[in-house]
């Protein structure tokens, strides 16, 4: 078996359908393999760590595929690649993998962060990067809230109802952060949310139930009824996608060579 070349890969989601590959639409993985058969002169199935949802930004995609062998040096490679992908898809780095390694099925951890800029003034640079809402967010109420959904837990109300049927929904929680920041000179709030693994649309709804919180419309304990429900309906609204950026997934040292 061949080794495996792992891109590291950036991209704003903004004018993108999401990350996966789809017949007639713009998508990340697309774009990659369309570059990838182009250089290598043959077709490339590409696996990315996570599937990114249309407007969904990332600054620490990984994507996999099997090894040619007709590769050009590492630096040649990300040169063709962002010629070919840019300027919203840009391949940061490249490095190789023992056969079998997957984007996917080899994390061990992915790092999520949602950006929201609350208050009557809209962002000017951080627009297309956060999720502007005019309500004032009560900080303490949503960190509590965060709390009943640290550990083990069924997410079943908290993905997509229909990608959910048939599949085990139980997730781990590392840590669910909520801080102020100040990003390109603009006041947000940053939610940082680290996990094992995500289901469909599961961070967004995670958001949206903690703004819920972070509004006073739900009490804290809300949360933990929710996830108890397992039932989509239970949960909040889904956020929007533009707040929402894929940061790094983290995988096992010794998977490199």
């Amino acid at each position: 078996m061949s080794d495996v070349i792992v891109l590291s890969v950036s991209y704003d989601g903004t004018a993108l359908s999401g990350f996966a590959r789809q017949p007639s639409c713009d998508t990340v993985q697309g774009r990659l393999e369309n570059a990838l058969a182009t250089i290598l002169r043959m077709p490339v199935e590409t696996v990315g760590a996570g599937r990114t949802d249309a407007g969904v930004h990332a600054l620490g995609q990984v994507v996999t595929y099997d090894a040619t062998g007709t590769e050009p040096d590492s630096r040649a490679l990300i040169r063709s690649l962002n010629a070919l992908c840019g300027p919203d898809v840009v391949v940061t780095g490249v490095r190789r993998a023992a056969a079998g390694f997957s984007a996917r099925f080899s994390a061990e951890g992915r790092e999520y962060r949602y950006r929201i800029v609350p208050g009557p003034v809209p962002p000017l640079f951080l627009g297309r990067y956060a999720w502007a809402t005019p309500a004032a967010l009560d900080l303490g109420a949503m960190r509590e809230a965060a709390t009943y959904m640290l550990g083990e837990h069924d997410f079943r109300s908290f993905c997509v109802a229909e990608s959910a049927l048939g599949k085990r929904t139980v997730r781990t929680m590392e840590a669910i952060e909520i801080t102020p920041a100040i990003e390109m000179g603009e006041h947000c709030i940053v939610i940082r949310i680290v996990g094992n693994a995500f289901l469909h649309s599961m961070v967004r709804i995670i958001v949206g139930s903690l703004v819920e919180v972070g509004r006073g419309k739900r009490p804290a304990t809300w949360i933990r009824d929710a996830l108890d429900a397992c039932e989509r309906s239970a949960a909040g609204p889904t956020a929007p996608p533009q707040g929402l950026t894929l940061w790094h997934v983290e995988y096992p040292d010794e998977c490199w060579l």
